[in-house]
């Protein structure tokens, strides 16, 4: 017997996509109903399960009892969107830089003319928490408004100490801003600061032993994560932060094979790290190593189609080895601003060649699962957080078929309506 003593909200005539499949299909659940607990899903099935007495009343967003019942109008439900990997706090913007390269400028001459990160570097260092808060809330919105209900948020726009705990403290503010949640990466490893150019070792000693012990104090991230590539960070200064990392019991993250193969993937499983981002050069070895510890592939098809990249990921190897494909906007000012998680459905599927169910798994399901949030966030399943979205759809895949048009019909987050 079903005890719905204790339901605060049900959703009636309603169609779930549960997710609790994975990528193998939405888990869909049609002509359902779904209720809402103290912030958790309470039950969810068929509507022709639910007790005849608690729909004895007609009802549209009416009460029965203690239980608000709300007709779904034969929409669909999905679990809240998730986007895993985002560098959505920064000062200035890149705007000139994007015309220069439009104009024939390269690289380098950007970089001379004092461009690149170096650039958002400096914004950032000059730009007060509350500047920097101003200018991230914005890009927030946006997220939160089209479905968005979990947030992760990386540093690595300060690369010193004060900057960098300025970065982290913003992001935390940015909860109390929007009912999101928010997961926070510390990216100290993220580029060289221009004083320590030519002494990479010098500035990890930093990032190892002041930044993070400091940030780990002040309880100000939730994982680390590293930019090992050419331009980046060789493999063995990666292994320096992840033994930093490792010693502080934080997990790990890894900005990798984007550009080249240089097996970071593989050492980051090593460390049983929860994800591996970007990946476009990744080899089968490395997936191979990937599935053994669990880890997510983190797909970023906006930073693909902003940089005009020809080498796609290796999807078909991953699907081979069964390793969770998460999608995420990458949103950062320099390679991928961009701040639209459905634009991110349809590249998946059209750049990437995802179906629409592993587009989707990668926003809700395998999105938690790349932050470690795999067991409360995600899916419609009992037990976990109430982050649901309602969508004017009639079908799952119309969420990735089209975008610019927001079918958002209504947004909880912990069981409370935000929208």
């Amino acid at each position: 017997m079903i005890n719905f003593k204790h339901w605060q909200t049900l959703y009636i005539n309603v169609n779930l996509a549960t997710m609790t499949d994975g990528s193998k299909s939405y888990g869909e659940i049609t002509q359902a109903a779904l209720a809402i607990s103290d912030g958790k899903i309470a039950w969810l099935g068929k509507e022709s399960d639910l007790p005849n007495a608690l729909l004895a009343k007609d009802s549209n967003s009416s009460s029965q009892g203690s239980v608000d019942i709300i007709d779904g109008k034969g929409q669909w439900l999905t679990p809240g969107l998730i986007d895993c990997h985002t560098h959505l706090v920064y000062g200035g913007n890149r705007a000139n830089e994007f015309e220069m390269r439009l104009q024939g400028k390269s690289y380098q001459e950007i970089a001379n003319a004092g461009g690149g990160i170096v650039s958002t570097v400096a914004a950032t260092r000059k730009a007060s928490e509350q500047e920097l808060l101003a200018s991230a809330l914005p890009r927030l919105t946006a997220l939160h408004q089209q479905g968005v209900t979990t947030v992760e948020i990386k540093s690595g726009y300060g690369l010193d100490t004060v900057n960098e705990i300025k970065m982290l403290k913003v992001a935390g503010l940015l909860a109390a801003e929007l009912p999101v949640t928010i997961k926070r990466t510390f990216l100290g490893a993220h580029a060289l600061p221009t004083e320590y150019k030519d002494n990479a070792d010098g500035y990890l000693d930093v990032v190892c032993n002041e930044m993070l012990p400091q940030i780990v104090k002040e309880n100000l991230a939730d994982a680390v994560d590293v930019f090992c590539e050419g331009i980046g960070f060789t493999l063995e200064q990666t292994k320096r932060v992840f033994d930093a990392a490792q010693a502080h019991n934080l997990p790990i993250k890894v900005h990798a094979e984007q550009l080249s193969n240089l097996g970071a993937s593989e050492l980051a499983a090593n460390y049983d790290a929860l994800s591996s981002d970007h990946i476009e050069f990744l080899d089968e070895a490395g997936i191979i190593a990937m599935k053994q510890a669990g880890m997510t592939a983190v797909l970023l098809p906006g930073a693909f189609y902003f940089l005009r990249e020809t080498q796609l990921p290796p999807i078909d190897l991953l699907r081979k080895h069964q390793v969770p494909m998460a999608i995420a906007t990458d949103a950062n000012p320099g390679t991928s601003p961009i701040h639209n998680i459905h634009l991110m459905l349809n590249m998946a599927c059209t750049l990437f060649r995802l179906t629409p169910s592993e587009a989707l798994a990668g926003i809700t399901c395998y999105g938690a699962k790349a932050l470690g949030l795999a067991e409360s966030k995600g899916q419609l399943a009992i037990g976990y957080d109430a982050d649901i979205a309602l969508w004017n759809i009639a079908q799952p895949a119309e969420l990735c078929y089209q975008f610019g048009v927001n079918p958002l019909a209504a947004l909880y987050q912990a069981g409370k309506r935000v929208i």
